[in-house]
């Protein structure tokens, strides 16, 4: 006979008569309620915060791993979309009484200014702004640049022999029903490149692509697939998502025209955010040095000169793109941005 004493609501039990395997599985069912009650106590000692970002894995996963490494009691959420699609999830959260994210980091510049306008966002002067590249001259603390995405053309090598040195050889007929960039109301990168090349040529430029059958893909990481995949001889491309490509073994080649695109890739943190100063760590650990080489590691600039970039990626000096790339005005484009991209739509649908 084996006594057992259970202490259940509240009160001590004495069962009798129970067999070993009986107390066999009471015991292991007492064990996985202690283990299941030591994790769930573990889990909720950690501080989560999310993240909205446009930037793919390949560059976002090496960064939230890094600062979790660093900081063990903070869990970095991160959800992956084009800009368009992040904002869109922004504005329903907003309808819904509260924006989720914690932190937002992508590359439509206008739509920081918008939402530092309405007063979305937390002013956060990061102590490390001495130490970085700058592209705002009005910068308050609002947002601050943690890389600087160019972007050129990006050629199928099985197709193009020829690189191309100028933008105007897109009107060229081997680019001839051949040349795609992504949808602006998508991807912040695109609409950016839509805007400075307008600004640097006028939309006569865009009405040349479209005479010489140039198309609007989706998104600026499809738009590279499909070039890479030769449905398309050529595309307007992010740097970092065509140098993984290239490192992939894809066929392809990434040229700058004299007339650089530059699209800083602003981060913020929403002033709402409940976990201001695990985000305001983030912030901080994505300026510093190891963050910063991660970032130029995956073929793209940072905003730091005291990294190093791989071999082979051909990328333009930091310095020089922050001084000779195209220059626009954020604030007026925030204005037209509707304007703009409807534009370039009805163009490329004609």
């Amino acid at each position: 006979m084996i006594l057992v004493i259970m202490y259940r609501d509240g009160k001590i039990q004495y069962l009798e008569g129970l067999n070993m395997r009986k107390v066999r599985i009471m015991a292991a069912l007492l064990l996985a309620g202690i283990m299941v009650m030591s994790v769930c106590g573990f889990a909720s000692a950690k501080e989560t915060i999310i993240v909205y970002t446009s930037m793919k894995e390949s560059l976002i996963g090496d960064i939230a791993a890094g600062f979790m490494k660093k900081n063990p009691d903070i869990v970095v959420d991160y959800q992956s979309a084009g800009a368009g699609n992040l904002m869109a999830k922004i504005a329903a959260e907003r309808q819904s009484g509260r924006i989720l994210a914690d932190i937002l980091w992508h590359s439509e510049v206008p739509d920081f200014y918008s939402m530092r306008n309405e007063g979305l966002l937390l002013q956060y002067k990061t102590p490390l702004i001495g130490e970085i590249l700058n592209p705002f001259d009005d910068w308050d603390g609002h947002f601050t640049a943690a890389r600087l995405g160019t972007l050129g053309i990006v050629a199928n090598t099985e197709f193009i022999k020829t690189p191309p040195t100028q933008w105007s050889d897109l009107f060229k007929p081997e680019y001839k029903d051949a040349f795609v960039i992504a949808d602006p109301s998508l991807s912040g990168t695109a609409f950016m490149s839509v805007a400075m090349l307008d600004k640097q040529f006028g939309w006569e430029f865009f009405e040349r692509l479209r005479a010489n059958g140039a198309s609007m893909g989706r998104g600026s990481g499809q738009v590279v697939d499909d070039t890479a995949a030769g449905e398309f001889s050529a595309c307007l491309g992010v740097d970092y998502i065509v140098n993984d490509k290239i490192v992939k073994g894809a066929n392809l080649a990434l040229y700058y025209p004299p007339e650089l695109l530059m699209s800083p890739s602003p981060i913020t943190i929403f002033k709402d955010s409940r976990q201001q100063d695990a985000a305001k760590q983030f912030v901080d650990y994505l300026l510093s040095q190891e963050a910063q080489q991660l970032i130029a590691k995956e073929g793209t600039l940072a905003v730091r000169l005291d990294v190093e970039y791989p071999e082979g990626f051909m990328l333009p000096e930091a310095k020089t793109v922050l001084q000779t790339s195209i220059k626009v005005d954020y604030i007026e484009l925030m204005e037209k941005k509707e304007e703009l991209i409807k534009k370039f739509t009805e163009t490329m649908r004609k």
